[in-house]
Parts: structure tokens; C-alpha cells; sequence
């Protein structure tokens, strides 16, 4: 396999790797068209150090720095340099919405220009404070504030409190390094993936072979359905599709070589220690074997639903009397290596085969075959669809025979058909300001249903309206507000939403009783006043045909 070798490199030796960085920032956040992304940061990767690069990789996939300081000094550090209030900055804050920025736009103007520094050399100075004092933490970050102007200020803010919003796919970031550097975008998208450290890696060291060698927990990237829009007569012969169930899980992949077992989500979530019922399969599977699949609680290979399954994910120690009424299981539906061996190009209909020997010959209740959906023509398969929910489902997937296991997101052999979403009517109640480019518009809302004549709150949402119906709300909102508790506003409750959610379950959080998955606005219902929206008898009806009773 091909090594990494730059195209070209543009950097002079006194370039400052910090300034390159906040001005890739910068150009990310303004840019709203995907090449435009795309080619600041194949930019970037062009110019930038290399040890710089292997953090920009890390940032923008999730493995940021451990944070060194909490909000609250960094808030009184801010104060205390602008001289300002407490009620003011949480106004301001409140404002803006994000405290990276809120500290950037209240510190001083600089005129100081500071001896050029490395992205990465912040970093590793920031690292090192981790066991030092708060005086000395305090001296190392006001310090660095006088030396940068506004742009670095925000840049080197987020260092320190969290993520970078600027809207980079995994699928970007890896296509900017294609034309950077001589591998393909499918090699890269591979080596990047899975449990490394940038403190402890060379970006030759992390693009190399070598890293697949050294690390034997490393998943590949997944490959990921666009949703069908239409109706799939428009995909041509029924005999040339595979049809599975869609399960609501989390997508992982089961890797077991040399030994020992790992099990990844899509997230990149290194999850083995959560699922205890999978380590039995390190005795029994083959060697030098990746599955792809689905992680499910399920009893008698019958789904259960999702809310179960967050009531484990987020415990560190399972009791026997949880482990025992949410089993969790893999569906298994495709295989990626086998015995050491990368079968991705292979076919699917050959993969496919290979997995049935493996999880029937196995036959343990944790692995479980996700069956195929046997169907002649597209109108019978249709009618299968309808039956998604009784089979604990989403909808289907459709996959094509003859098709490879790609990298990412891509058109044309794999596809999710779901069904149509749960829908209820209810009115707005509560509104607060959003965050990034929507943070000084009200637009994340609590919604309410009648339970006589009292509205009792059941969900939150913020997403399925246009900018233009954001912004109306928007001023409805200041218009029409009754109190306020601290970013929150208590609205009149006029405006009338339906709201679509893909699942149900039973919840004591909440004051309704319930819990819904993945709510968002389907619609503004201007056709409708509030007297004439949903009940909450109406959601436990949902809840009785629908949904779990034992969610929490």
C-alpha cells in the first residue's frame, strides 16, 4: 500500500502555524458552499506543519483537548480584563450563545504581535497545565488573550471549551487530504478512523500502513443510505435488490482479531466494555473477521425498542436484573474482512453469503442474522414497508447485489425507505435562543398538549422550519413574551406546530409521560388554534400502539 507524500508544500519556514489555523476557522465559518469548504481546507493540509495537520484531523473528527479550565474562571478571567459585569456578560452570552465567542467579542482589543506559534504547540502548552495551579493556568491563558487579535482570541477559546460548528463531514475533511497528499480518499478515510492519539502520532505515522498494522481495534469507515425520496420502481429490477429491515439501534462494527474482541459504533466510540453479553464471542468467532451491523436489545430476535437501550448505555455498572430485561444483541448484516482480509469490493451477495456461514454456524443469542426480506415485485414489497413498526423497524433498506461496501455517504446502490413519521398538533410554550449563525433568534421551542384545561409540556425541538418561518416565530416570540427565566422566554401560547418523531416510550422525566425519538417541526399549522391541538390522552394512545411502557 502506497505511503503518504505530499503534493506540494507552500509553507515557509516562518509561517505561523496558529494564524494558519484561525484563518482556516474563519474561512470554514463564513463558506456555505461545500467546495468552498473543501478547498480551504485542501489549502490548509498544503501549507500547514505537520504536526499541525494531525490535530486539525483530530479536531474536526471529534477528539479534541481535554478541557484544562471550567467556564466559570474563564468567565470571571474575561470579566476581570474588560471590566465589565456579571448581569452583562451572561446578557451578552445569552446573546451570542456561545462562550468561546461571548469571551472573544468582550476581551480588549490587542495591538501586541506575538512571536509566531504552532497550532500545535497551544495545544501541547495547554496539555501541560493540566496538574499546574490556577495562578499559573490563569497567567498562561490571559497571557495568550494579549497577544492575539479577535479572530485568534474565538480560535484559541474553542481550543480550550469544546468543538469547532463549522459544518466539516468526516467525508470533507478526508477528500481535502486526497488532494494533498498521494492516497486514495477510501485509504485515508481508513487510517483516520478508529483509537488514536494525537499527541502520540506523526501525521506520516497516522496516514501510513503501518497504522492498520500497529492497531488491531481499527474499524472502517461506514458506508452510509441516502433516503429515498420516491418510489423505488425508479431503481430499476426487483431481482437485482437486497431488502432488510431498518432497525432503530446504534450502528457498530464487531471486530475480532488476534485474539480479542472490539466493538465500534459509528460514532467512532470504542463501546466493548458497555456490552458485556458480546465478550463470550471472542472465544467463538473466527479470527481476522469485521461484521457490520446494528446493536439492539432484543428478546426472542425480536427488537426492542431504542429507549431501552439508552437506559444502558450510559451506566458504567449493569446489575443482573439489567442485563437480564435488556439483552442486547448484534444484527449482523454485512461483513467487511474475513480472515484478515479487507472484502469490501467484494460483491455484497458474496459477503452476505460468507456472513450467514459464520452467524449460523455460530449460533449464539448475542449474533443475530439480519434476515432478508424475501419479495418478487416493488408493490410487494410496499405493503411490507407497512408493517416497519410491528417489526420494531424504521422502514427498509434496499441494497443492490452486485454492490461494493464504499466509504461514506454515497448515491446509487444502498438507499433507507422509511416510513412516514408520528405526527402530533401542539402549541409552542417555551422559546430560547439558538447557537452558531442562529444565536440571536429564538428558535429552539418547548411544545405543550391539552390535558384538560392545563397544557402540559412533552417535547422540545428545534429544527424543520425555514429561515424565513424562523425568523417570524422569531418575532412573535419578543412580541408576545410573558416571563423570563434567564435565556428562557414563556411565550403566549398561540402558534400551533405539528410535530413528527419516529418513536414513543414511557417516561417519569417528564411531566407528559413520555419521551419521543428524534422530535422536529413537520409543519407550521397556521390553519389551526390552539384549542384545536392534540391531548395527552391522544400521546398515551400513541404510547399504548407504539411504544415501550418500561423506557425509564
Amino acid at each position: 500500500m502506497e505511503q503518504p507524500t505530499m503534493k506540494q508544500d507552500t509553507l515557509s519556514p516562518a509561517a505561523d502555524g496558529m494564524t494558519l489555523f484561525t484563518t482556516l476557522v474563519v474561512q470554514l465559518g463564513k463558506a456555505t458552499k461545500t467546495n468552498d469548504k473543501l478547498a480551504a481546507l485542501s489549502g490548509y493540509f498544503q501549507q500547514a506543519p505537520e504536526e499541525d495537520k494531525v490535530w486539525v484531523i483530530a479536531i474536526f473528527s471529534g477528539r479534541r483537548p481535554r478541557r484544562i479550565v471550567n467556564a466559570g474562571l474563564l468567565k470571571a478571567w474575561c470579566m476581570e480584563r474588560s471590566a465589565i459585569a456579571e448581569w452583562l456578560f451572561d446578557e451578552c452570552y445569552h446573546t451570542v450563545g456561545d462562550l468561546a465567542e461571548t469571551i472573544a467579542l468582550l476581551l480588549p482589543e490587542t495591538n501586541l504581535v506575538a512571536e509566531p506559534k504552532s497550532l500545535s504547540w497551544y495545544i501541547n502548552q495547554l496539555a501541560s497545565l493540566q496538574k499546574a495551579t490556577e495562578e499559573d493556568r490563569k497567567a498562561f491563558i490571559t497571557g495568550s488573550w494579549s497577544s492575539m487579535n479577535r479572530e485568534a482570541q474565538f480560535v484559541f477559546n474553542k481550543l480550550i471549551t469544546g468543538g469547532f460548528r463549522i459544518g466539516i463531514s468526516q467525508t470533507s475533511m478526508v477528500n481535502a487530504l486526497a488532494q494533498s497528499i498521494s492516497l486514495p480518499a477510501t485509504v485515508i478515510a481508513h487510517r483516520i478512523s478508529g483509537n488514536w492519539d494525537p499527541a502520540q502520532v506523526s501525521f506520516a505515522g497516522l496516514l501510513g500502513e503501518e497504522s492498520i498494522q500497529q492497531d488491531i481495534s481499527k474499524p472502517y469507515p461506514f458506508f452510509l443510505a441516502y433516503a429515498l425520496e420516491d418510489t423505488p420502481e425508479q431503481l430499476g429490477k426487483p431481482e437485482e435488490w437486497q431488502a432488510e429491515w431498518k432497525w432503530d439501534g446504534i450502528r457498530g462494527q464487531l471486530i475480532c482479531r488476534n485474539g480479542e474482541l472490539f466493538v465500534w459504533s459509528r460514532g467512532e466510540e470504542l463501546m466493548t466494555e458497555k456490552f458485556p453479553e458480546y465478550h463470550a464471542l471472542r472465544e467463538q468467532l473466527p479470527d481476522g473477521i469485521v461484521m457490520d451491523g446494528e446493536i439492539i436489545p432484543s428478546v426472542d430476535q425480536k427488537p426492542l425498542p431504542f429507549a431501552l437501550l439508552q437506559t444502558r448505555i450510559g451506566r458504567k455498572n449493569l446489575s443482573k436484573k439489567q442485563l437480564q430485561e435488556t439483552p442486547i444483541t448484534f444484527f449482523a448484516y454485512d461483513l467487511l474482512e474475513w480472515n484478515g482480509t479487507d472484502i469490501r469490493e467484494q460483491p455484497l451477495e458474496e459477503r452476505r453469503r460468507l456472513l450467514e456461514d459464520i452467524v449460523e454456524g455460530l449460533r449464539h443469542p448475542a449474533l443475530i442474522l439480519s434476515p432478508k426480506i424475501i419479495f418478487s415485485d416493488w408493490e410487494q414489497l410496499t405493503g411490507m414497508r407497512a408493517l416497519s413498526r410491528e417489526q420494531g423497524a424504521e422502514g427498509l433498506m434496499l441494497k443492490r447485489k452486485s454492490s461494493a461496501y464504499q466509504s461514506g455517504r454515497k448515491k446509487g446502490d444502498w438507499w433507507k425507505w422509511k416510513i412516514d413519521p408520528l405526527v402530533i398538533d401542539c402549541v409552542m410554550i417555551y422559546a430560547q435562543k439558538g447557537h452558531g449563525r442562529r444565536s440571536n433568534l429564538y428558535t429552539d421551542y418547548t411544545f405543550a398538549v391539552r390535558d384538560g384545561d392545563k397544557l402540559v409540556s412533552f417535547t422540545k425541538a428545534y429544527s424543520g422550519l425555514t429561515d424565513k418561518e424562523f425568523a417570524e416565530v422569531d418575532r412573535f416570540v419578543r412580541q408576545h413574551s410573558i416571563e423570563k427565566f434567564g435565556p428562557v422566554r414563556t411565550v403566549k401560547p398561540e402558534l400551533v406546530f405539528e410535530i413528527a418523531f419516529e418513536g414513543i416510550a414511557a417516561s417519569s422525566r417528564h411531566k407528559s409521560g413520555v419521551a419521543l425519538r428524534f422530535p422536529r417541526m413537520n409543519r407550521w399549522r397556521k390553519d389551526k388554534k390552539p384549542d384545536e391541538i392534540n391531548t395527552l390522552d391522544d400521546l398515551r394512545q400513541m404510547l399504548a400502539m407504539y411504544g415501550n411502557k418500561k423506557a425509564d
